[in-house]
């Protein structure tokens, strides 16, 4: 039978050692793990009256976390081993206190924490791929043209059809409710102005970089993610190859080259869905759209459009690369670091086209 006994601290000892009694097995490591609970956790074990030692009492003691007193070259050994093959995390973690005003208190700080340590990440991020592109600068034999050219057919040339049809829509529906509106007051003939002003400086580029950033981010996040669970990023920095290099360089590239053409395409497809509702609805014959549309918007408009697209492909690109680097080894945090990246990628793109609209409205552009 073993026996846990308390004895008399001295004058130099905080708690009292527990001398424990007889063999520490198996049979009775219930018992003594029932004992310890009763005693200090901090109190020192005594093992110099134990007679037996096996791997489950060895356990019981080196995870407990106690000082170990008195104990034989044979049991110092195998406690040694024990300690080793233990997990890191195998210590209970602390009671945490319960308040019903620090818990809401303590989580909204450790969501802004969070929060400020991913935008540090995610700008250190953006250093990193500044820093590989003006390396591709002294040396552009780096870059590889086959991965870049291939991306540009997959986030340029398969997305022209929908993009096309968007802006082909969007001119529709500008043409319709505006005339519906200034029907009231003999102005159809404004509706030109109209359609024309919104899709070349704001809608056009706008809404074909919402459709880039859910079709292509998502892409980019869920393809490197996945090599990501594979560990062939992993293998890639083995080889002594740079997965910035790699993957998130041609991605970035293409996407910046190819998106200005997809929203050129937009606000062609825009013009001509609203001239055809011009003209179907309110009799403005095509070669009058096209006269009214060349004698009072200019084509500064078009630029200030097109000039924010490679901004906004960047966004897209870097947002989507980031969160495919940042999965983990599982598919849940493939699937969660998808829909970030298309939902940061969104907002980004919509808050960076209010900011233009101020610099343009600033500097009257």
């Amino acid at each position: 039978m073993t026996a846990v006994l308390p004895q008399q601290s001295d004058a130099s000892s905080d708690h009292a050692p527990v001398v424990i009694c007889g063999p520490v097995t198996l049979a009775n490591i219930a018992d003594i793990r029932t004992r310890f609970e009763q005693t200090e956790a901090t109190a020192p074990a005594d093992l110099s009256a134990v007679t037996r030692l096996d791997t489950a009492g060895a356990w019981l003691l080196a995870s407990s976390g106690r000082p170990i007193l008195g104990a034989t070259d044979a049991q110092s050994l195998l406690l040694a081993a024990v300690r080793d093959a233990l997990p890191p995390d195998v210590k209970a973690a602390p009671r945490k206190v319960h308040h019903r005003m620090a818990d809401p208190l303590a989580g909204v700080g450790i969501a802004v924490g969070a929060h400020f340590a991913a935008v540090a990440q995610g700008l250190g991020f953006v250093g990193i791929v500044v820093a590989r592109l003006a390396g591709l600068l002294v040396r552009p034999w780096r870059l590889r043209l086959t991965s870049v050219v291939h991306h540009m057919q997959q986030v340029g040339l398969n997305a022209v059809p929908i993009v096309a049809l968007m802006g082909f829509l969007i001119g529709i529906v500008l043409a319709f409710q505006g005339a519906a509106q200034l029907r009231q007051f003999g102005a159809e003939v404004f509706v030109v102005d109209l359609i024309a002003v919104s899709i070349l400086r704001e809608l056009g580029v706008l809404l074909t970089a919402i459709i880039v950033a859910g079709r292509s981010a998502s892409a980019f996040t869920a393809a490197i993610g996945s090599m990501k669970m594979r560990e062939e990023i992993d293998a890639i920095r083995v080889l002594g190859l740079d997965p910035i290099e790699l993957l998130v360089l041609p991605r970035l590239l293409a996407l910046v080259i190819v998106l200005p053409i997809l929203g050129f395409v937009a606000d062609l497809s825009g013009l001509f869905g609203g001239g055809l509702m011009a003209w179907t609805e309110l009799g403005i014959s095509p070669s009058q759209f096209r006269t009214r549309l060349l004698a009072d918007v200019g084509v500064a408009q078009a630029l200030v459009g097109l000039s924010k697209a490679p901004v906004f492909a960047a966004i897209i690109a870097l947002v989507g690369c980031y969160h495919g680097l940042q999965v983990k080894g599982d598919a849940e945090s493939l699937g969660m670091r998808t829909s970030r990246a298309v939902v940061t990628a969104i907002f980004l793109v919509i808050v960076t086209d209010a900011l233009f609209s101020v610099f343009f409205a600033v500097w009257g552009v």
